[in-house]
């Protein structure tokens, strides 16, 4: 099983949805803006990722820039404080993230998603750019 925490309007998420798919994977598809994972998911999933917590906040976003600048130069913010933003901004969260019995991926790029597919691609994909993955 497969899971995506998915935002459709996003280009990545949608092209590394379709990887999935042409693995031949109908993955379980989280629109994590309608349905926002609970905290202790976000930590979670951070935390099965490997990946810094910071890595999953959308800091080029202006709702961040925002944000940060509220803190007025206070110290950068703890891992705990990164989860709590992302559990109320939802829209802060780094997308797509995809989980398998292979293991959790932050999937940008969205190549990164091939690693932790537990079928193999069943042909060339092309992006939405048209690049060309896998030929």
């Amino acid at each position: 099983m497969v899971t995506i925490f998915h935002n459709p309007s996003c280009s990545t998420s949608r092209n590394t949805l379709g990887l999935i798919r042409n693995a031949g994977i109908e993955p379980t598809i989280v629109e994590y803006l309608e349905m926002p994972p609970s905290r202790d998911e976000l930590a979670a999933l951070i935390a099965a990722s490997g990946r810094p917590t910071l890595d999953f906040v959308r800091r080029k976003d202006a709702l961040f820039a925002e944000f940060e600048r509220t803190l007025q130069g206070d110290a950068a913010l703890t891992d705990d404080q990164l989860v709590d933003l992302l559990r109320d901004l939802p829209v802060l969260l780094e997308r797509p993230i995809v989980v398998s019995a292979l293991g959790t991926r932050l999937c940008r790029p969205c190549e990164a998603v091939l690693d932790i597919l537990p079928l193999p691609q069943k042909g060339p994909f092309t992006k939405e750019n048209g690049e060309v993955v896998g030929a």
